[in-house]
């Protein structure tokens, strides 16, 4: 049994403690918000007074939080209470240089540190079903697959500091773009008077099948995990995507790589939060397609 620090008990960090403490570690967890302490006191989770408390003896520390910059604050304000040796895993979706920092920061505490960041949701969070996107040396990842893969079903290495953050923001640029192509053919398709049905029966078994239509499908019925289902209510919120599109566009400048259809699709989800829907799911993009389809027919 690992002794286990978790700082942010949020929507996913909550459900992630939670199933450390199931899998039979101790897991001392600290979060700003009241709420999601006592949530995560609820499922076993031992709370602190404070991050520093949280980390005071662990042989591991997880985070995560919103942005690189609370990454790198928290992790400045917990290393002196770490003990040196102490494994840092940073769960966060972050830019690439901020985990950099961040694995720069363990390295000067004598600390090993892996970003891993993570696919699947909150649906993925609650059911330990996770997909982790691992950065560090190998040492630092061997000592924390055992740990994420008590959190996921899939740990990746995907090479050293901040290649879990590029693999991430490649993975959900590619999603947030898939996701604008299938909810336009089925704005078309209703244009022409094709069911949703025949167009997704077709499309899921040829060419035009991808992980995004068949998970969340942008339309209710064909796909029971669909958010469209249950009015857009968000497994993966669009504040997130545009979050994320957002991120690999910031990479893609500083890398001098050309993401034509990533830009454009940092774009409309950027409309489509500023028009009140950044706490819809992503897969809600469709009612904006419609809506500008209406307004210039």
């Amino acid at each position: 049994m690992t002794t286990i620090a978790f700082i942010g008990l949020g929507n996913m960090g909550g459900p992630m403690a939670a199933n450390l403490v199931k899998a039979g570690h101790e897991v001392l967890g600290f979060d700003l918000a009241p709420a999601s302490c006592e949530a995560a006191r609820a499922e076993g989770v031992a709370i602190a007074s404070s991050a520093g408390g949280a980390v005071a003896g662990a042989e591991a520390v997880v985070t995560m939080l919103p942005a690189g910059r609370h990454v790198l604050a928290v992790w400045g304000e917990i290393l002196p209470a770490v003990a040196p040796g102490a494994l840092l895993v940073d769960c966060s979706t972050i830019d690439v240089e901020s985990a950099r920092r961040a694995h720069a920061l363990a390295a000067e505490r004598g600390c090993l540190s892996v970003d891993a960041p993570v696919s699947g949701g909150t649906v993925g969070a609650k059911a330990a079903t996770l997909t982790f996107m691992a950065g560090g040396v190998a040492e630092a990842f061997g000592r924390a697959e055992p740990i994420l893969a008590r959190m996921g079903r899939r740990v990746v290495h995907c090479g050293e500091a901040g290649a879990g953050q590029a693999a991430k923001i490649c993975n959900n640029m590619i999603l947030g773009i898939s996701m604008i192509g299938i909810s336009e053919a089925f704005v078309l398709a209703e244009k022409l008077g094709l069911s949703h049905q025949a167009l997704f029966d077709v499309a899921s078994t040829s060419s035009g099948s991808c992980w995004a239509l068949t998970t969340h499908c942008p339309v209710p019925g064909p796909v029971p995990t669909s958010a469209a289902n249950h009015g857009y209510k968000p497994g993966f919120a669009a504040e997130l995507m545009l979050k994320d599109l957002r991120l690999a566009q910031a990479a893609a400048l500083t890398a001098g790589a050309a993401t034509p259809l990533g830009a454009e699709a940092a774009a409309l989800y950027g409309l489509y939060a500023a028009a009140g829907q950044a706490g819809s799911d992503y897969s809600g993009i469709i009612n904006f397609l419609r809506g500008r389809a209406a307004a210039t027919a």
